[in-house]
């Protein structure tokens, strides 16, 4: 090696620091940085088929974190970094920071209890702060939704833990509810025999929890007729569709039909046609 190249590696920056302390440190993060994502790949590859991708997921985040805090640890050591007054200086920044930045605190908070609790994980369908979608990610700050419309929402983790929650994929059975109304002159036991009929034919709708078909009340228009049937959460979404048009096409090949809306007005007095009468 030149002994130019010597001396400038032996200058120094600060006080004992040299330019080759500084080297050091920051191939030090550098490599730390590359070993994370080695690890990562690494971790993704030979646990996918063993753990859940959101316990993946975070596993893969807290290894990442170690590495990198042991890695920034050691090159603050190499540049001269006392940790007995960087102690104290980081508890001092810590309470300024900590009145300045609340939120953010409180989000680092809801996202560790997030972690921990676990109402929601990676790709369930759920509501939040009336945004409905799939969960793409659980950060330690925020969480991200794509909505059922292809929009990605960022809510930070603090409004999430603190919201309901409403996860419609948590629980293996969900209900499908309809109200199919029928005239009145039209056989409520029949046309409850028709749709019992149309539930049973169907391979998705579960036999338990039982299916309820039932008056539910007399409208304006219609014998209002409710309907409950259950499915599995995955085939929930499809069944609600072709059961709601196989009922209303089955009650109409029964000579059923579902009525509009309509009035009819009595007067209470014949009215006069006579052209002769007089006005």
């Amino acid at each position: 090696m030149n002994a130019w190249m010597l001396k400038l590696l032996d200058m120094r920056l600060y006080k004992k620091v040299a330019v080759s302390d500084a080297l050091v440190a920051v191939a030090v993060v550098a490599a730390a940085f590359i070993a994370a994502r080695l690890v990562s790949a690494y971790m993704r590859r030979a646990f996918k088929d063993r753990l859940r991708k959101d316990n993946l997921e975070i596993a893969v985040k807290l290894i990442n974190w170690i590495i990198m805090a042991v890695a920034v640890i050691y090159a603050l050591g190499e540049i001269g970094f006392k940790f007995s007054g960087l102690m104290v200086a980081g508890g001092i920044a810590g309470v300024v920071i900590g009145f300045a930045s609340q939120s953010i605190v409180g989000n680092l908070i809801s996202g560790i209890f997030l972690m921990i609790e676990r109402p929601i994980k990676i790709g369930d369908q759920v509501s939040i702060n009336d945004f409905a979608g799939f969960v793409e990610d659980i950060r330690i700050i925020s969480t991200t939704l794509r909505t059922f419309d292809g929009l990605f929402v960022r809510i930070p983790n603090e409004k999430v833990f603190t919201a309901p929650i409403v996860n419609y994929v948590n629980h293996v059975v969900r209900r499908i509810d309809y109200t199919v109304g029928i005239r009145y002159s039209d056989d409520a036991d029949r046309a409850i025999s028709v749709i019992n009929r149309v539930i049973d034919d169907y391979p998705f709708a579960l036999k338990y929890p039982e299916p309820v078909v039932f008056v539910e009340t007399l409208g304006d228009n219609s014998v209002n007729i409710a309907v409950r049937i259950w499915a599995p959460v995955g085939e929930w979404y499809g069944a609600k569709k072709e059961l709601l048009w196989r009922i209303k096409t089955e009650l109409e090949h029964e000579g059923m039909e579902i009525p509009f809306p309509q009035q009819v007005v009595w007067f209470g007095n014949q009215l006069h046609t006579d052209p002769a009468a007089k006005v």
